[in-house]
Parts: C-alpha cells; structure tokens; sequence
C-alpha cells in the first residue's frame, strides 16, 4: 500500500515560513560539566528549519529521529552537524535548535561548608545558515539589596531575589560554571539551598555590605564581558522582585557579535 506524502505536495500560496518544526520536546542530553566530565539532564527543546513557498509542510517525525541519533553524547559539541543533517534532511536553508535545561551545581554554604544542589537554567541557542552560530546562557537566581534603601534608612534595608541572565557568543570556549559564577560575584550576595543559623547571619550581612542597583549589576558584568578575549556578543539583564514595590526592576545591556 502506497502513503500519501501529503507535506511533499505542492504549495500555490507562494508564502516561505521562516520558521517551522517542533517545540516543548522534553529529551535527556548530555552536558559538559566542568567538576565531573558530563551532566545528564532533560532538556526542553524547540526545533526548527525553513520552508520554502511551494512546499505544504515539513517532515516533523525527521526532527526526533535525527536527534535521537546525537542525544547520548555531549550535545554542545555536536550542535552543528546536528542542525547540518537537519537541513540536509529537510532540504533547508536554515536550521535552528534552542535547548533551555536545567543545570545542577554542588554548593557549600559559606560558612557550615555543608553542601548541596543548585539549579540553574542554561539555554543553548544555534542556528546554521551559511554559518554556524551559537549562544550560551545561564539564569542566575541572586540576592539584591538597594543602595537608596540602606543609605536613608536608619536600619536595614530592603532585599530580594532577583535574577541575572547572561547570553554569550565566544571563539574560545566559555564554561556554564563560569558564567554562573560571574552573575554570582556581581551581586550583592549568593543564594544557596541550604543554610544553617551561621550561614543565614553571613549572607545577610555580606548583602547588606553590597548593595547593587539593577543598572550596577548589568554595568559590571558588562566589564567583565568586554574584558574577556574568549566573549565575540553578549546580552545581560538583571531583574529584581521588589519586595516592596508591587513591580519589578530591571535593566539590560547587549553588545553585538563583533
């Protein structure tokens, strides 16, 4: 019995689609990892080629099947003969993946040094055209204390979580770790899984000790960025959850791949 191939048939609406193909597919990966050699993690993922005007639709069972071919190995490495045979497959002129996962780090509270897990959200971003482009990231959760607060207050000031997102393009290869510690430093504190009385009294005073606006953090991180040789573009934002304001605060910085 003969299949209709009803995606192959012609299109008359003489419309490209610049993107098209499958999104929220939850599928195990393989990352590197910089204390242990490789994390397993499941990674949601958006997959997508071009289409041109007189093809209907494409292929979406080739989008899984070609990716089950590289998923046991390190997938960062592979980013690009992944998105290569994409195309091939798919008779495309783009391909494009984005991987956003959680990442886990083991830390010790500053003080106890009792250790534990933290999660990070990382995004990997590529795309394949006449040439190879990647983006790395990481979702950095922080503490922020605010500077106006501490210095007309007679006591104490106000704090928050906030979150600082680093996107990066390199030439030379960039760790996740080392983004994560980046965001990490330029804060007004750390934050941590697990904290003991000794540990809890140390985060606090160190915020208290630093405070940072929004536009501090974005502004170093940026001049660590531009300082570094390996970074070619990048995008930083820092985000606040007010704790007492019914908004949040925010600031971003971006510089183009040079």
């Amino acid at each position: 019995m003969t299949i209709p191939d009803i995606q192959s048939q012609a299109d008359t609406r003489k419309i490209a689609i610049d993107k098209v193909g499958v999104k929220g597919l939850s599928y195990p990966i393989v990352v590197e990892d910089r204390a242990n050699g490789e994390q397993h993690t499941i990674a949601d993922l958006n997959i997508y080629v071009d289409l041109p005007h007189h093809l209907r639709g494409t292929h979406m069972s080739r989008f899984v099947e070609i990716l089950h071919h590289y998923h046991k190995e390190a997938l960062i490495g592979n980013l690009e003969p992944f998105l290569s045979e994409l195309k091939k497959s798919l008779n495309a002129q783009a391909a494009y993946i984005d991987i956003n996962f959680p990442y886990f780090i083991n830390k010790k509270a500053p003080i106890s040094k009792i250790a534990s897990l933290l999660a990070y959200d990382c995004i990997f971003s590529a795309s394949l055209k006449d040439d190879f482009e990647l983006l790395i990231g990481v979702i950095v959760p922080v503490t922020s204390l605010c500077p106006c607060s501490k210095e007309i207050s007679a006591a104490g000031a106000h704090n928050q979580r906030s979150k600082i997102t680093i996107k990066v393009s390199y030439k030379e290869f960039v760790w996740l770790e080392e983004l994560i510690e980046l965001a990490e430093q330029t804060a007004s504190c750390e934050i941590y899984s697990l904290l003991k009385r000794v540990d809890e009294k140390h985060v606090t005073e160190k915020a208290y000790a630093n405070p940072k606006f929004v536009e501090d953090i974005v502004r170093e991180i940026t001049i660590r960025l531009q300082n570094d040789p390996r970074i070619t573009g990048f995008y930083v934002e820092s985000e606040n959850a007010e704790s007492i304001h019914l908004h949040n605060a925010y600031a971003m910085i971006s510089r183009p791949v040079k």
